[in-house]
């Protein structure tokens, strides 16, 4: 029997997922979600399961509520890298999820990398 498309999404993310847990043990996580009509990001410890800092277009000083497209999430890219440095975290490593690194996502992980974050 075929895979649904959500059956499929969550093969690719906890593929991505784990292979990035292999790799970047003990560093911070940088987690994209993005929705039809919002994206949003979070810096997460997974060793203490916390979150850092967060960001998202559904904050009204942002100016983007409800839009989600690519100036949009590079707008939340440079937030998220301020927040970030706020927080003291300059390292960290980009969890795509099951999302294409295209576009959207593409443009927000341009604009953390502009902001200073290293990943």
């Amino acid at each position: 029997m075929a895979l649904s498309k959500r059956e499929l999404f969550q093969k690719r993310r906890l593929r991505v997922r784990n292979k990035l847990r292999k790799m970047n043990a003990g560093r911070v996580r940088l987690s994209v979600h993005r929705s039809n009509k919002n994206i949003s990001v979070q810096l997460i410890d997974d060793v203490q399961g916390v979150t850092l800092a967060s960001a998202s277009s559904m904050e009204k000083d942002l100016g983007v509520v409800g839009r989600n497209n690519v100036e949009a999430a590079a707008k939340v890219g440079t937030v998220i890298a301020e927040r970030a440095k706020k927080a003291g975290v300059e390292e960290c490593y980009f969890d795509r999820g099951g999302f294409l690194f295209h576009g959207k996502v593409k443009a927000l992980a341009d604009a953390a990398r502009e902001g200073g974050l290293k990943f």
